[in-house]
């Protein structure tokens, strides 16, 4: 069974200003902080044999696996399924969206967005091609909050519980894919 860490990007600007960012071509960094955690969990994961890793688009999240990569010879892979929820909110305030969205948590979506649903299926995507092509591999993927709670939800726990689960800058889930078929209990 393929193993995956999913890694939320250190701190970045946007965090820091309580503001969206969905577009991978403003160039939102980590701060000083966020590269800091990064490299803290860096030496942490150093004596871990990933054979493939992967980050999304977006700058911080580049960063973020670039700097965990520091003790690796694992080349880094950029894969767009694993951005950042399209909200078509760039800039606005986080909680423009948020208020938004918990009236129907997995459905809502903007006209230019995806709703949870749709991100959990651009996930599952992802999961089940690293797992096909890597049945064995142990993968580090650098992410955002939201897909990485996706991909918690598509590991078949209760998906209203799973959304209201966070994920700390530089935190860490590790999945194990394709998750075990449910149980009749």
């Amino acid at each position: 069974m393929m193993k995956i860490t999913l890694i939320r990007h250190g701190e970045s600007v946007a965090n820091v200003g309580n503001f969206i960012n969905d577009d991978p071509a403003k160039p939102v960094h980590l701060t000083d902080k966020g590269i800091a955690q990064a490299e803290s969990l860096a030496l942490r994961l150093r004596a871990e044999n990933f054979t493939h890793a992967y980050s999304s688009e977006f700058p911080r999240a580049r960063e973020t696996a670039a700097i965990l990569l520091c003790h690796s010879n694992c080349a880094l892979t950029i894969d767009a399924r694993l951005n950042e929820r399209k909200s078509g909110m760039d800039g606005l305030p986080v909680h423009v969206f948020n208020d938004q969205a918990k009236r129907d948590p997995l459905h809502f979506k903007t006209a230019k967005g995806e709703s949870f649903l749709q991100q959990m299926e651009r996930l599952r995507s992802f999961l089940d091609e690293q797992a096909n092509r890597y049945p064995d591999g142990n993968i580090l993927a650098v992410s955002h909050e939201s897909p990485i709670i996706a991909a918690l939800a598509l590991s078949r726990r209760n998906i209203l519980e799973v959304l209201n689960t966070s994920v700390e800058n530089c935190g860490c889930i590790e999945l194990g894919w394709p998750p075990p078929p449910p149980t009749d209990e």
